[in-house]
């Protein structure tokens, strides 16, 4: 049997700690690191021991009973939280890590609400017990009011599948056949656990077990229950088709790019071609910063795979699509570093390595200018030391700024046409208004009669395949739908790339003619503190123009719910500490994009140039020679018309 099982927490709940643990009494390493000793297993990258933190996704493998495991430790920090998304694609089952001193905090419940996303069954295992000010009892109560009613206490559990009564009549309540069962011939060990897996895999219920992670406590037992109750099945998918997802993308000390891999379905070998035509030379297992080759894989298990191009993390392999993450960052800042001595180009490359293994940086380039996008400021630090360690390059960054979007207010056609000396393509496109959150789609009401079905998906795939700007601030264009209305090829001349310079033009030139709208990002947050603090935070709150639910209060807290700019919200998150001293949690999240209020200061303070970035103007041809048509004037010039060629 084989599972693979992730480990998320918040910061410092004992995550990497657990996982130390986890591998020694499963035999997997010979002795206990710790991460304040900066020799944890899975925290092998230097900057992971300086800083004491996780930042890259760690692997390890080891057998447990009859299962091979594939045992994950993610990110807790909220400013990697896009590489712990990227690891819950492939997860089986999660361990989630609460701390029964600090109970639940504010990305806790971000990760919650992740895993439900996912539709990942989740273990809770509650560490720290033995700290001072430890209070189980209250942090269960808390966790089921704040994540699940469905928390299950598996502390009483034991391995003949005796139960306490509680725990036997929580499975029952879920279960209506366990209900009558249980008035008519009463409790059945066996068929109580087995209920208790479907349970647990159908995320019905969510058990919790408790202990001390650093003094060992607890983790044995906590193995046990994870063994027993976490069941797969990939014996039937191993004779399907193949099918995999990659989940991250590293690079080994020798530059080699591997692709991490979880097989869905059938069966990989050394020699084998991938669906996309690459071959694969060579597997590995990788165990921390070790691995080993094989021969062989199957559904369920995680391979690296060197060599391979053009796979990136959220790829399905064997399947069309990719994978659409939920957390995006919201902040940019610009690379600062000496032009004179490392060449714009060069640094841009390297950034590239970097984003090919976190996609999330969103690496752009303008006139000169490289930007990033980012989760947060301890990001950047980061970034800033792998910049030197990794290419012995000195950079910093400029001021953080707020990612803003563009959409259009009305419909509007552009016209695209690329036409040098033995090229041609034309393509005409309407632009329409989406709906909120509904991203770019693409439809065809073209006839085939007109274009043949070949091009229109080629025009389809340059529709889809980037971020389309917009021509405000050059933002990413959202919330759009591309209407293909009509196209012409050459029988002779046309190749695949003259459409794509043609449908790049189209929309371009369309966004030159329509009222664009400058779309600024709103965060969701919850709030919760001391009832003291009500009217400084609602004060504080309104100045922000945030949009508040009606508070509630629990006991002596009071729980605030709403919707904020985040560009006026991100700065006030570190006054929350100190507004309520200390004894104020806090949870934001990305909500969605709106109107920006001050469009036309952030326009103005952007001193985006349109025609300066991708261009909007046609290519013509004329007595043998191509010439630049601007594109207030391509309609005049243009080979189709709307009512037809």
């Amino acid at each position: 049997m084989r599972k693979t099982v992730g480990v998320l927490a918040h910061v410092d709940a004992g995550k990497t700690t657990l996982s130390e643990q986890v591998l020694y009494e499963a035999r997997a390493i010979r002795h206990l690191g710790r991460v304040d000793h900066q020799d944890a297993f899975l925290d092998a990258h230097p900057l992971e021991k300086a800083r004491g933190i996780t930042i890259f996704s760690g692997l390890a493998s080891f057998d447990l009973g009859d299962s091979q495991v594939y045992w994950l430790d993610t990110p807790g920090h909220v400013d990697f939280s896009t590489e712990m998304e990227r690891a819950l694609w492939v997860m089986d089952y999660a361990v989630l890590v609460i701390s029964c001193v600090e109970g639940v905090q504010s990305h806790t419940e971000t990760v919650w609400q992740l895993l439900k996303a996912y539709g990942v069954p989740v273990f809770i295992f509650l560490n720290k017990v033995d700290r001072t000010g430890a209070d189980p009892e209250a942090v269960i109560r808390q966790m089921r009011r704040r994540l699940s009613e469905d928390i299950v206490d598996l502390r009483a559990y034991q391995a003949d599948g005796a139960m306490d009564e509680a725990l036997v009549e929580a499975v029952a309540e879920r279960d209506e056949a366990l209900l009558e069962a249980l008035f008519d011939s009463g409790f059945d060990p066996p068929r109580w656990a087995e209920a208790l897996r479907r349970q647990i895999r159908a995320r019905q219920c969510f058990p919790l077990m408790a202990g001390a992670a650093l003094a060992g406590t607890g983790v044995s037992d906590f193995l046990r229950r994870l063994e027993e109750l976490t069941p797969t099945d990939y014996r039937r998918a191993v004779s399907q088709p193949l099918t995999a997802r990659c989940y991250q993308i590293r690079h080994d000390p020798a530059g080699v790019r591997l692709c991490f891999v979880k097989l869905q379905s059938g069966s990989l070998q050394v020699k084998d071609t991938l669906p996309d035509g690459q071959k694969v030379n060579e597997l590995r297992v990788y165990h921390g910063e070790r691995y080993h080759p094989v021969d062989r894989v199957e559904a369920g298990d995680i391979v690296a795979i060197p060599g391979l191009e053009g796979i990136q993390a959220g790829d399905r392999i064997g399947q069309p699509g990719r994978n659409r993450f939920r957390t995006a960052p919201m902040m940019a800042a610009d690379l600062l570093w000496d032009e004179k001595a490392t060449p714009a180009f060069i640094m841009l490359s390297k950034l590239r390595i970097l984003e090919d293994e976190n996609p999330s940086l969103n690496v752009s380039e303008q006139n000169g200018r490289l930007t990033i996008q980012m989760m947060g400021k301890i990001q950047l630090e980061v970034l800033r030391q792998l910049m030197a360690e990794r290419f012995g390059l000195a950079v910093d960054f400029g001021p953080v700024r707020v990612l803003y979007r563009e959409t259009i207010a009305a419909p509007v056609i552009g016209i695209g046409h690329y036409e040098p000396l033995r090229h041609y393509a034309e393509v005409h496109l309407r632009l329409l208004p989406g709906e909120p959150g509904s991203g770019i789609r693409f439809r065809s009401l073209c006839h085939v009669d007109t274009l043949a079905l070949n091009w229109q998906r080629l025009i389809e795939t340059h529709v889809m395949e980037k971020a389309h700007k917009g021509v405000l601030t050059g933002a990413p264009l959202t919330d759009i739908t591309v209407e293909l209305l009509m196209g012409r090829a050459h029988l002779k001349h046309t190749e695949g790339g003259d459409f794509r310079q043609a449908t790049y033009r189209a929309i371009r030139q369309g966004l030159m003619r329509a009222e664009s709208i400058l779309l600024e990002p709103l965060c969701g947050f919850s709030l919760r503190a001391p009832r003291e603090f009500y009217g400084a935070l609602t004060s504080a709150l309104s100045r922000m123009r945030a949009a508040l639910e009606p508070p509630a209060y629990e006991s002596d807290d009071l729980l605030l719910t709403g919707e904020a700019p985040y560009a006026l919200f991100a700065p006030w998150q570190e006054a929350f500490t100190a507004l309520t001293r200390g004894r104020g949690v806090l949870r934001v999240w990305t909500s969605r994009f709106a109107p920006c209020e001050n469009q036309s200061a952030v326009v103005e303070a952007t001193g985006y140039d349109p025609l300066a970035d991708d261009p909007p103007h046609s290519v013509f041809c004329s007595h043998g020679a191509g010439f630049t048509v601007p594109w207030d004037q391509v309609e005049a010039y243009a080979h189709l018309n709307h009512d037809g060629p």
